[in-house]
């Protein structure tokens, strides 16, 4: 009888450690419908494996580089792109997601630069994790 109210007291008054909570993760509020781009009217598209036209605004995803679709250096390059082009365009339309700015607003090219994530877990993690993207270093690896 007495152990149940010392043991609820010790756990409410004295233990120090955060209660698990979401309330760090934020709320998922972005999603379309992702098609493969086409033509010169981009509004929301798949350009690449780290690339997409999301509401008419072009965005470059930040944490990763893939494979190059438009001149690839090699056929292992231009398959391995056209993957990860596949898997974003997935990933991108299996519910909605959040776009965070990490360092630089927009790239050289004038692109958003955004890290994409769902429940605060990294898209481009999820391509690195299946090998058609690596981390971002500041330059384009070699595929081939």
């Amino acid at each position: 009888m007495i152990a149940l109210p010392l043991a609820t007291f010790t756990v409410v008054f004295l233990w120090d450690a955060p209660l698990p909570s979401r309330a760090h993760v934020p709320m998922d509020r972005d999603s379309a419908s992702f098609e493969p781009c086409s033509g010169t009217v981009r509004t929301t598209c798949v350009v690449d494996g780290d690339t997409f036209w999301y509401r008419g605004k072009k965005i470059r995803i930040a944490d990763i580089n893939t494979p190059e679709t438009s001149q690839p250096d090699c056929a292992r390059e231009a398959r391995l792109g056209a993957q990860a082009t596949e898997r974003l365009t997935q990933l991108l339309n299996r519910g909605p997601f959040t776009l965070e700015t990490a360092g630089n607003d927009r790239d050289r090219y004038g692109r958003l630069l955004r890290v994409v994530t769902r429940e605060g877990r990294s898209l481009g993690d999820i391509l690195v994790e299946e090998g058609l993207a690596e981390p971002w270093k500041g330059y384009r690896g070699d595929w081939c």
